[in-house]
């Protein structure tokens, strides 16, 4: 049986288990208010960097929850492959759906990027919201899927700036006019980019860029697919040709 999980940032250690712990006030309010859990309900809560912990709720009231923390599970849901999904911004919706289902099938880490025809990122207090707004979404999917390292939602740049500092790790930009296919490839080893161009597709002449960058080309089928359809797709592909949908 899966309980409610709730990420709770804090120090949280093996040596805890037996102890009584106050969930942060969002958590509390998140458990208490919107799932209307009470005393006596389980739930489990994570650090984002590894494992998780049973707990029962002990106490609530208006002024928060303490639980009991009942044990800790080192489990690892994460993928061998390393995948870094490299999406150019696209509207809001679009870029939500991207940024959630792409943690629910395994990304290690998400990279926004401004391409030529990508949607527009705002500047200052907005732009800083617009990320945190994603990174709280990346939160969300990882207490939803079972993850328990939450993947890095990098800040935003622009992507020849990225292409120029990417590291070796392979990588594959996807193009409907490329000839090679995921399954045409040797498998990387434990790290992979995979960048997705937005809602009007990357230019050709940033395909060109990424491609002497050392990024290879591939095309998903015969078919052209919408922005947050293709990174997942291409996710999807991934894992099932070296990553762990085998």
């Amino acid at each position: 049986m899966s309980f409610p999980r709730f990420l709770c940032p804090d120090e949280l250690g093996v040596d805890d288990v037996d102890r009584e712990y106050a969930l942060p006030d969002a958590v509390a309010h998140h458990a208490l208010r919107v799932l209307r859990l009470m005393t006596g309900d389980r739930v489990t809560l994570f650090t984002g960097t590894g494992g998780e912990f049973a707990a029962t709720l002990l106490r609530t009231d208006k002024r928060g929850a303490v639980v009991r923390i009942d044990s800790f599970d080192p489990v690892e849901r994460e993928s061998a492959l390393g995948v870094t999904l490299v999406q150019a911004i696209a509207a809001n919706d679009a870029m939500d759906h991207a940024v959630r289902r792409s943690v629910e099938l395994g990304a290690a880490a998400i990279q926004p990027v401004l391409t030529a025809r990508s949607a527009r990122m705002p500047d200052g207090e907005r732009g800083e919201k617009r990320l945190a707004h994603w990174r709280q979404i990346a939160v969300s999917a990882c207490e939803q899927c079972g993850r328990n390292r939450v993947p890095r939602v990098h800040a935003v740049v622009m992507l020849e700036r990225w292409l120029a500092s990417r590291s070796v790790a392979p990588g594959l930009v996807l193009s409907p006019d490329a000839t090679m296919r995921i399954a045409d490839l040797p498998p990387p080893r434990d790290t992979l980019d995979l960048l997705v161009g937005p809602e009007g597709g990357l230019t050709a002449d940033e395909i060109a860029l990424a491609e002497r960058a050392g990024m290879t080309a591939v095309r998903l089928g015969p078919r052209v697919l919408r922005t947050e359809t293709a990174a997942l797709a291409s996710l999807a592909a991934v894992n099932a040709t070296w990553g762990d949908f085998r």
